[in-house]
């Protein structure tokens, strides 16, 4: 999903069988900020899409599909987030904290 360094939103997309644009809508970002050449390697930009990268591919085992992986960061209220998913996180900041929620759901923190 990246190229020469760099994530690549329409690499990311491709994977996902979706839009770039939907990919940063995802992510908090921009239409512009996932298509045009200038934003796509920005420090945020390439941030954002790390951390989507990131998550998807810690939980992907568990579904056996990015498909799948992409549906859960999009659409399951995490517990102990107020009901906010990982998607809403990450669009906060707080990819962190999604990690840490995986290695404790991993480590049986939660059930």
């Amino acid at each position: 999903m990246s190229q020469d360094g760099l994530f690549e939103p329409r690499a990311i997309a491709a994977t996902l069988r979706t839009s770039s644009e939907e990919v940063g809508q995802s992510i908090g970002l921009s239409k512009d900020a996932v298509q045009r050449r200038a934003r796509i390697v920005s420090a945020k930009t390439q941030r954002r899409l790390r951390e989507l990268v990131e998550v998807l591919n810690k939980v992907q085992p568990r579904f056996g599909s990015d498909l799948i992986a992409y549906a859960w960061f999009r659409s399951e209220p995490l517990a102990g987030f107020d009901g906010r998913t990982a998607m809403q996180l990450v669009r906060d900041g707080k990819a962190h904290q999604v990690m840490d929620y995986i290695d404790a759901v991993d480590a049986g923190v939660y059930a």
